[in-house]
């Protein structure tokens, strides 16, 4: 099993590197799973290195405490006064974020850019920065829940698929858990890889996911409830991993022909569905190489591969690298 700091992204801009003074600017309704996963990172680090290497404060427009979804408030909060500002500043949205975002919050976030401040987002928080027009031409990570409505709301947004995104003096995140692997990314590319492996492991997280992985998005949210067959068609797949079904057995199992299931994945996911099985079973495999100690001649059995070559240049193909890079040491 790879170590967590294997799996840490090197593509984030040295820019960052220097952040040490995080602002959390919290809006009505924030996610409060999103905002702690984002401060136990630095509190962690500070605790692990022995040093207080990173300080937080938390802001709201009024300076008084504002409640999350749950109905809890952190305190304390403070104002955006002009004194002892941050090094970067992340709006923390969460539901109802439309109403959360008015003309106070983004004249703030715009003089805040003004001044060259780095501005992030995380959940929705990232919608109060495509509002203010704090957005256009960058890369943004957005959770897969409100994609398809901001992506037709805000053309000049380049949407990515990955779990968080550092663009020059921008970072968005999904939400849930993804403000852990942004954080500790910037942990490692300010500290070393060791210290973020650390952190992580107080979190007993199996591995430090990257800026290029992907965010999991359901295939009916991908495709819409109405593609029953279409959804049908990738559960089978997903619960036949070890034992692949062929074209013609999953045509015959949700009553299709063949030839109409390969015009519903093009049209819908833009695959064929050969390549979206082998994609998924892929996947399974990079999964179980980085957080078990599974043999890759297991793993290579396990997701129904039957020859070792073959497995070997499919996912070569697919990653960019052989079943065997998952395994060294970090360097």
């Amino acid at each position: 099993m790879i170590s967590a700091a294997a799996a840490l992204s090197d593509s984030p801009l040295p820019s960052m590197s220097s952040l040490a003074h995080f602002g959390f600017l919290t809006l009505p309704d924030f996610s409060m799973i999103a905002f702690s996963s984002a401060v136990e990172v630095l509190r962690m680090a500070n605790y692990v290195g022995r040093a207080d290497h990173y300080t937080w404060s938390i802001y709201s427009s009024e300076g008084t405490p504002v409640s999350a979804s749950n109905g809890i408030a952190v305190r304390p909060t403070r104002a955006l006064d002009g004194s002892g500002l941050p090094d970067v500043m992340i709006v923390c949205g969460g539901i109802r974020i439309r109403d959360a975002v008015d003309h106070g919050i983004r004249t703030m976030l715009a003089k805040l850019a003004a001044n060259d401040m780095p501005l992030g987002g995380i959940c929705t928080g990232a919608y109060a920065l495509m509002s203010s027009g704090l957005l256009d031409g960058y890369r943004c990570a957005v959770h897969w829940e409100n994609r398809s409505a901001l992506h037709g709301e805000f053309p000049e947004v380049n949407f990515a698929d990955e779990l968080f995104v550092i663009d020059r003096d921008r970072l968005t995140c999904t939400g849930g858990t993804a403000p852990i692997d942004m954080m500790l990314n910037l942990v490692g590319l300010r500290f070393g890889r060791q210290l973020a492996a650390q952190v992580s492991e107080q979190f007993i997280l199996e591995r430090i996911r990257g800026a290029t992985d992907p965010q999991p998005i359901p295939v009916d949210a991908r495709v819409g409830l109405s593609r029953a067959d279409l959804i049908e068609v990738v559960r089978l797949m997903e619960a036949n991993i070890e034992e692949p079904l062929s074209l013609d057995e999953l045509a015959r199992l949700v009553r299709l022909s063949q030839r109409h299931l390969q015009r519903i994945f093009k049209l819908y996911l833009n695959v064929s569905p050969t390549h979206h099985y082998m994609t998924l079973r892929l996947k399974r495999a990079r999964e179980l190489l980085r957080t078990t100690n599974a043999s890759i001649a297991s793993v290579t059995a396990v997701c129904g591969f039957h020859s070792p070559c073959h497995f070997s240049k499919a996912y070569r193909a697919q990653f960019g690298l052989a079943p065997s890079h998952e395994r060294r040491p970090a360097g």
